[in-house]
């Protein structure tokens, strides 16, 4: 994303995990030595247990950078598409959601008679247009091998050499796989080592359709794995009608042929990004009770899916990349970089530019439908639906538009000590312990007061004021105020329209009042237009009562 950036990495998890003093440690570390961006591609297996999730020691940490003028970007989680599963809490954080983007791989095998399948395989193709010799594991083995254990072909002593030599072996996905006593890396490094020309590995009709583990592993040798049971059926029984076998049922003579095509060639398809299925979502929660909050997460979204990136040889962190220079990996992990990339790029065009105004800028310039003009879909259980601000915050980022928002939402260390005063279950002397701040006396702020780039209402009962303040950071400009309701609620936004002059500022205030009563957040969206602006602003409104009373 920025690769003028300079990068320092503070060691403070490992293959186990780690500990939160590590992590703590490894950010003031960070914050003493002047970063400008901490990108966190971590967080805890769980909601923190205590009053609330906001005054965990990390959560807390984060703030007092934040407050130091870095901005913390962190991977909302890996625990979609469950509700309320994300695993970065606080407002002052940037929480990312993680993307299927366009970018595809597939692998063809070609057999002799023509027919040919997809799958899939990061692998170099056979040699040239020759077409090479199939051969099932299980009939190239010696006889002492247990069938089972040579169908998975982790082992090179279980072949005979001669009869594998530049041949295709068909290995087999068995239930060794799905336990991780088997892998496909295992695979390649035995055929590299028996002289294979390559290896098919077909599905097991006892294991049915899953989602086979390691297919982005990088190969030296031609692969392909056929994660589809009726192309598997098929190959099997384009084998079989063309291996000779004598009475004992030994295979005699291997007349079936085929070649794999290059793996590595990237297809783009064009579509819109697509929320991951893995991805965390919203509602955001304040403690381990699983009750919501005012505050919108994830906060924006990138690509997280099948991510090119350096790997270190050493890792010992994916058995299925070990050794690797570069790999091939899914998560919000994967996402939470993207985001701390194009942060430095708007830092660089905007160095006075706090972590709020930075976060602002990706939030409101975010992307909610695809090329096409059609809405973002995510993947949930079984099918795609609708996205909603719960599932990629504001937006897929939109980088261009990043760079020059128009206006930003601006949040500074008072306010946030004023939030924490302000939910619901912490005690005051408790904020004061931890930030070192006492709440004020008359604190009339609301969580949905915060001055962030969205409206997040966790139970409306009858009417609600919301403020928001907005500062020009481009040329005298004229606004005019959109609103897309949500379902249930009736929003009066005042003013309707402004101008707002450079490096002004003007407040906005909306009015909230529920007409229905819908027990379940609905979403709408406030939308400043200007002549080169765009500002969108995601709401996200539960509506418990249209009573105040």
């Amino acid at each position: 994303m920025a690769p003028g950036a300079r990068i320092a990495v503070y060691k403070a998890l490992y293959t186990f995990g780690g500990y939160m003093s590590d992590v703590v440690a490894a950010v003031d570390q960070a914050v003493e030595d002047g970063v400008d961006i901490l990108s966190l591609s971590a967080g805890p297996s769980s909601v923190p247990s205590g009053d609330s999730a906001f005054l965990d020691v990390l959560e807390l940490q984060l703030l007092f950078a934040t407050k130091a003028g870095v901005l913390v970007v962190q991977a909302a989680g890996n625990g979609g598409p469950s509700s309320s599963s994300v695993i970065s809490f606080s407002p002052w954080i940037t929480s990312v959601a993680a993307s299927i983007t366009d970018r595809k791989y597939n692998t063809t095998i070609v057999l002799g008679n023509g027919q040919s399948f997809t799958g899939t395989g990061l692998s170099p193709p056979t040699d040239a247009e020759i077409d090479y010799n199939i051969a099932a594991a299980a009939d190239v083995c010696v006889r002492n091998a247990t069938i089972i254990t040579v169908d998975s072909c982790q082992n090179p002593e279980s072949f005979i050499r001669p009869l594998v030599y530049k041949r295709l072996i068909i290995c087999t996905y068995t239930f060794e796989y799905e336990y991780e006593a088997a892998s496909i890396a295992t695979v390649a490094d035995t055929m590299m080592e028996i002289g294979a020309a390559g290896f098919i590995i077909t599905l097991d009709p006892n294991i049915g359709p899953e989602v086979v583990k390691g297919t982005m592993l990088t190969l030296q040798i031609p692969a392909i794995v056929l994660n589809d049971m009726q192309a598997s059926s098929a190959l099997w029984e384009y084998y079989n009608a063309n291996t000779i076998r004598d009475k004992r049922g030994q295979a005699v003579v291997f007349a079936a042929k085929a070649r794999i095509l290059d793996g590595r060639q990237a297809i783009y398809t064009g579509q819109a990004p697509v929320v991951a299925s893995y991805s965390s979502r919203g509602p955001d929660v304040k403690n381990a009770l699983m009750q919501t909050v005012d505050v919108l997460k994830p906060n924006v979204m990138a690509p997280g899916t099948s991510i090119w990136a350096a790997w270190s040889p050493d890792s010992e962190g994916d058995k299925y990349v070990k050794g690797q220079s570069f790999a091939l990996i899914s998560g919000t992990s994967m996402a939470t970089p993207h985001i701390a990339g194009i942060a430095a790029l708007i830092k660089q065009r905007h160095p006075k530019w706090g972590p709020d105004a930075i976060t602002s800028a990706m939030m409101t310039t975010a992307d909610r439908t695809g090329h096409s003009g059609a809405p973002i879909l995510a993947e949930s259980s079984n099918e795609l639906i609708h996205a909603t601000p719960f599932d990629f915050g504001a937006g897929s980022i939109n980088v261009s538009q990043a760079m020059k928002p128009g206006l930003i939402f601006n949040v500074t260390f008072k306010h946030y000590v004023q939030f924490l005063c302000a939910v619901p279950g912490i005690d005051v002397k408790s904020v004061k312990k931890a930030v070192g701040v006492a709440c004020p006396t008359k604190n009339k702020f609301k969580c949905s007061d915060l001055n962030l780039a969205s409206v997040t209402i966790s139970n409306l009962v009858g009417k609600r004021k919301v403020i928001r303040y907005v500062k020009n950071v481009s040329h005298k400009e004229k606004y005019t105020v959109h609103i897309k309701e949500p379902l249930g609620v009736n929003i009066t936004i005042i003013p309707e329209s402004f101008r707002i002059k450079r490096r002004g500022s003007r407040r906005l205030r909306l009015i909230f009042e529920a007409i229905e009563a819908t027990n379940a957040y609905t979403f709408g969206e406030m939308v400043l237009k200007g002549k080169k602006h765009i500002v969108r602003v995601p709401l996200a409104v539960y509506v418990g009562s249209t009573s105040s009373s």
